[in-house]
């Protein structure tokens, strides 16, 4: 059975009644929670979705979640290639411009059909159980789509690639990989390239004889024979000095080697994982990384969210670290105040995890001998940036405002920080509308929230993209 989300029209009813007569049913709904109940009693195979449907990300992965043998079609409008790369990254099998001709849709679908009952032929996968992400916290559709992708990669030895910003937890991904796969009884080994002597970088991978060169007063074993049957992680691969891309690409190919001064190749069969914050297709382009090493690295590709596109994972991420850091730390665990939660949620983070769990561990120092953590504790430069943030955008109230000559009686203080922050949200909101235009990708790009967010957001204040905003 075929599925559509969507409004009705002619179009569906051409599109249900061609695919009736090669056999297969169709059904349409006017919304996902209609269709997830349709799925939930019928077998269906594909479900095609609208991509103007709020929340798109959010109802794919879901979907996923729910219903993994069936698979999603995301139709967008012609020209959006912003919103066909969000439904592939989200999980969708594929996408198609608005509106295909019904014949074109219905051959479309028939490779979708033959594609889902070869899937269904296959051995269910194991998966990965919670506890196998250890470090990796979170519990946003983005990290859950992403982790969706990481328990795939672990069931294969296919070679893995890793993007993502700095302090992502990249190296966590690939250990993650590791630990989950046929090889996790052997070495996880870690080759930062960007920290590689440049004169020593084939020494140091490949390993030497005695006597190769001046210094050599013993034979090494190189970092990829020390992989042999395990991991071979390269963090940074983009840094790799391109002398050394040539030789590495036929290390890829044969896993085979010979080390400095040595007259016989040896063996090493390793599974490579590697990890970059650059655009290696740009590098390509500019003639800084091999196009051909790429293709080799790149059989499986792995996409880290920013922090700020999965902010609702903040208080996760500080209730798995806080606790670590004050056992280390030998210091009672604190508190985390309101206030100094509403300053971890308003900034962009753009260091990420990484930045996040430093900021944590010095706001524990500062307040060792204090239960809580308050945002006096939080490091100077990250309060600086916070205040200068907030007079930039207007957010900035008198600490007395609403209260000094107020004729109400004086609501309690978590019922009146609620209603200032709605306030303060909605008001924000109107204004990034007007100065976006309703441009609803510029919005997200400039407040530094996701797509899904944005659209929650919107809906809990009954703000309609459809309405006009005037700067």
């Amino acid at each position: 059975m075929i599925a559509a989300v969507d409004r009705p029209s002619d179009y569906w009813n051409d599109v249900s009644d061609a695919l009736r007569k090669t056999g297969v049913a169709f059904a349409r709904y006017d919304s996902v929670p209609g269709a997830l109940e349709g799925i939930a009693s019928a077998s269906v195979a594909l479900l095609i979705l609208s991509a103007d449907q709020p929340a798109l990300d959010e109802a794919i992965v879901r979907l996923r979640e729910q219903y993994p043998r069936t698979e999603i079609l995301v139709i967008a409008d012609a020209g959006n290639s912003d919103e066909a790369e969000r439904a592939v990254k989200s999980g969708a099998w594929d996408y198609v411009a608005r509106p295909p001709r019904a014949l074109d849709l219905i051959s479309i679908l028939q490779a979708a059909l033959r594609y889902a009952e070869a899937r269904g032929q296959e051995e269910p996968s194991p998966g990965l159980a919670p506890g196998d992400f250890e470090g990796i916290v979170g519990e946003s559709p983005e990290l859950k789509n992403c982790l969706a992708v990481v328990a795939r990669a672990a069931g294969s030895d296919a070679n893995v690639l890793i993007r993502g910003e700095t302090g992502t937890g990249k190296e966590l991904v690939a250990l993650a990989i590791h630990r989950n796969s046929p090889r996790r009884n052997n070495n996880f080994v870690v080759v930062d390239c960007a920290g590689l002597p440049e004169n020593l970088v084939e020494s140091t991978l490949f390993g030497h004889e005695r006597g190769a060169f001046t210094g050599a007063d013993r034979s090494q074993v190189g970092l990829v024979k020390q992989a042999d049957g395990g991991t071979l992680f390269l963090d940074e691969i983009g840094e790799l000095p391109q002398a050394v891309q040539r030789s590495f690409l036929r290390v890829i190919q044969e896993r085979r080697f010979r080390p400095i001064g040595g007259k016989d190749e040896i063996a090493s069969d390793f599974r490579l994982i590697s990890a970059t914050n650059r655009d290696l297709d740009a590098m390509v382009g500019k003639m800084e990384f091999r196009e051909d090493l790429l293709f080799r690295i790149r059989s499986f590709a792995i996409e880290l969210p920013p922090l700020r596109n999965r902010m609702d994972d903040i208080k996760d991420i500080v209730s798995y670290h806080l606790p670590r850091i004050c056992d280390r730390m030998g210091i009672r665990m604190k508190r985390v105040s309101p206030e100094f939660s509403d300053r971890l949620l308003s900034y962009g983070w753009p260091g990420n995890v990484r930045e996040l769990v430093s900021a944590l561990e010095r706001s524990v120092v500062a307040a060792r001998f204090e239960p809580a953590l308050f945002p006096q504790h939080l490091p100077t430069y990250l309060r600086v940036k916070l205040a200068r943030s907030a007079f930039e955008t207007g957010t900035v109230r008198p600490p007395s405002a609403g209260l000094a000559h107020g004729s109400e009686p004086l609501p309690a203080l978590q019922v009146y920080r609620d209603s200032v922050t709605a306030k303060a949200e909605r008001e924000y909101l109107l204004r990034l509308l007007a100065e976006t235009n309703g441009d609803t990708k510029e919005a997200c790009r400039v407040s530094h929230i996701s797509r899904s967010r944005f659209y929650s957001l919107l809906k809990k204040h009954g703000i309609s993209l459809r309405a006009k905003f005037t700067r």
